[in-house]
């Protein structure tokens, strides 16, 4: 909106702003290419362009990781970097249609049409933050179990990195285990704001833990809550929660249509967690609805953790999920919602349930790519993320 000082448009206020963010990367970029890629062909009048195609460009060439960013193939130099992409391709949790173990790479081919600058965010994220693309994690497929332990310790191990974790799954079982692989190592309680179609909080479906199940065995181990009936027929699981993470501050955002879940439903009522329905946004508009999020989920709160289930945004724009739900967000919507969030900052995110097979030109893995966009964006223009200052010139205007 313009300024209500000068009139100036946002647009024009952050081309200036942009004007002054430095090229360093860019420049880094094109001599690397150069250098490992050869000297382009004699016709070609752009010498930045090289021979063999080692950078950005052409979007639809090159071996992909997010965003073309480095692959860090020796993880255990992930804190080298600010925050760390890492794909977790597992399904087994999954109760409908599978196909979300396809989705991290699903999300990386698709993330090459973006070069980090947005006009919009006033942000050049190839200049102000340094991340790179762990890979992925080695899931066990047809173990959930053995697979959590993987998930965990491996997200454990890029956060006390100090890399911020962008994870991209997978099916939304992964909520649980990516939570446990950050909350253990926060002096504080961590509140959870989850975005879904689906409350995701019975104890367990098919008497397994899967991808509707997150919520109940992340928020349980608290003295003031009552275990639900029938966790003591599952001894044989080998932890019942995180006591850091209070069912008080979880909010769970666009819930709403005809799989409601009454095991999620009554697990929700019983502890205290707050569902924000679809027609709670509708009513209260998308800036007040995300102000009440953080006030619930910040309360007491030393931390915050994202997971985006891509189905929370209707199925008309995000077609490739495995349960689709119809009267979910608008794109921008959701979008505005993801950003106003992630103004106050995070600990870590996930994007879940982005499911290729079923996918119409790749409009839901897109959709995936720009809520991490937006959210990383969103936290370097804050100063929550990245190093916006040191590459910022001074305003000589």
């Amino acid at each position: 909106m313009p300024d209500p000082k000068t009139g100036e448009l946002r647009g024009n206020r952050n081309i200036k702003r942009l004007k002054r963010i430095s090229q360093k990367k860019q420049d880094e970029e094109i001599a690397r290419c150069l250098e490992l890629g050869l000297e382009a062909a004699e016709s070609i009048n752009d010498r930045s362009i090289s021979l063999f195609s080692r950078g950005h460009q052409p979007a639809f060439a090159g071996i992909n990781t997010f965003m073309k960013a480095p692959y860090c193939e020796d993880v255990r130099k992930v804190g080298d970097y600010e925050a760390a992409f890492v794909g977790v391709p597992f399904d087994t949790g999954t109760t409908y249609r599978p196909g979300t173990r396809f989705g991290p790479q699903a999300v990386r081919r698709i993330s090459a049409v973006y070069d980090g600058y947005s006009v919009d965010g006033g942000v050049d994220l190839f200049e102000e933050l340094d991340f790179c693309d762990a890979g992925d994690i080695f899931v066990i497929p047809g173990n959930i179990e053995k697979t959590f332990d993987q998930v965990s310790m491996a997200i454990s191990h890029i956060y006390t990195s100090g890399a911020f974790p962008i994870i991209c799954g997978g099916d939304h079982s992964l909520g649980y285990p990516n939570v446990r692989g950050v909350a253990p190592h926060i002096d504080g309680n961590v509140g959870i704001i989850h975005f879904d179609r689906h409350i995701d909080m019975q104890d367990m479906d098919m008497d397994e833990r899967m991808h509707t199940t997150p919520w109940y065995w992340t928020s349980n181990a608290h003295e003031d809550v009552e275990f639900h009936g029938t966790h003591h027929d599952h001894s044989h699981m080998h932890d019942v929660g995180l006591a850091n993470c209070p069912p008080k501050n979880l909010v769970q955002i666009g819930i709403g249509g005809w799989y409601g879940s009454r095991p999620g439903s009554e697990v929700a009522r019983e502890r205290g967690s707050s569902v924000m329905t679809m027609k709670d946004v509708e009513e209260l508009g998308v800036q007040k609805a995300a102000e009440m999020a953080l006030e619930l989920a910040w309360k007491d709160a030393k931390a915050v953790y994202l997971s985006f289930d891509i189905d929370s945004i209707d199925p008309g724009f995000a077609p490739g999920t495995g349960t689709p739900e119809p009267g979910g967000f608008t794109p921008r919507e959701a979008l505005e919602m993801v950003r106003l969030i992630a103004r106050e900052g995070l600990c870590a995110m996930e994007v879940v349930e982005v499911s290729p097979p079923y996918d119409v030109n790749d409009n839901t893995s897109q959709l995936a790519c720009r809520v991490i966009l937006d959210a990383l964006g969103t936290m370097v223009v804050e100063g929550k993320l990245g190093h916006r200052s040191e590459v910022m010139a001074a305003d000589d205007e």
